[in-house]
């Protein structure tokens, strides 16, 4: 009789391949997935559907409030995106360093953007690095060497001086740093609530848009024809009742353009 081989797993069931294609059965053999049928029986036998491992596109791993996460932390943090069947993040900023997690082999892989970049006092506290316009250039560079290949930009928040939500800066000055970070090797995907912030993003030729809550249909034909892809992220709309109530006695206006969007 052929004896099993111990470190082979028979998977029983279909693989789900591409759209309307699937495979009956698989075996993973010596740690990897192989369609082919091994010499010798496999030791064990999981029956069930094999579906490719999910993406966390928008996240922020060893991220809390008021800055960095510790390490236990941040991998609780990471092995909550493994238990949900997530194989790959797109780590939208934070001011951890989250690299000693390569190591790990029981939480996914990140694509990290560094940390996010916003204009000085417009964004959440201790998480950004903050800059005026002449310095979001330099900002961008710096970040894109210290990711892998994406930069995050906090594109709007509210204007205290102005009492509602307003671009951070100017779309020339977005131009000129997606153009730097294209240089670096780097992509940037912008933070972007408000309409007239999706305007400029456009302008300057941003490669993502995370949040878009402001996005309106003249703003289609122009995403289509660049290619910009949009990062929806449901969790941060249902906030926003939350965030216009606090911010309703001191600005109104604000209060008011949130709860449309």
């Amino acid at each position: 009789m052929t004896e099993p081989v111990d470190d082979a797993i028979h998977l029983a069931g279909p693989v789900l391949t591409a759209p309307g294609e699937s495979r009956p059965e698989s075996w993973i053999v010596g740690g990897r997935m192989t369609y082919d049928r091994p010499v010798r029986p496999a030791a064990r036998t999981l029956r069930g559907w094999v579906i490719p491992g999910l993406v966390d596109a928008h996240c922020h791993v060893g991220l809390v409030a008021g800055g960095a996460a510790d390490d236990v932390e941040t991998l609780s943090q990471a092995r909550t995106d493994a238990s949900a069947g997530t194989l790959l993040v797109r780590d939208c900023g934070t001011p951890a360093d989250t690299r000693w997690l390569d190591a790990r082999g029981d939480v996914p892989r990140i694509v990290r953007a560094g940390r996010h970049i916003a204009r000085t006092r417009r964004y959440l506290r201790g998480i950004a690095v903050e800059v005026e316009p002449d310095g979001l250039v330099e900002a961008v560079r710096k970040e894109a060497r210290a990711g892998d290949g994406w930069v995050k930009l906090v594109a709007d928040w509210i204007d205290r001086s102005a009492g509602d939500l307003a671009p951070a800066f100017p779309a020339a000055v977005v131009r000129d740093a997606v153009e730097a970070a294209h240089e670096e090797g780097a992509r940037v995907t912008a933070h972007s609530f408000a309409e007239a912030t999706i305007d400029g993003l456009l302008e300057a030729g941003i490669d993502c848009i995370e949040h878009a809550t402001g996005l309106l249909p003249r703003h289609l034909p122009s995403l289509a024809e660049q290619g910009v892809p949009i990062v929806p992220t449901l969790v941060n709309v249902a906030t926003f009742p939350e965030i216009a109530a606090r911010a309703e006695a001191k600005f109104p206006a604000y209060a008011a353009h949130m709860r449309s969007l």
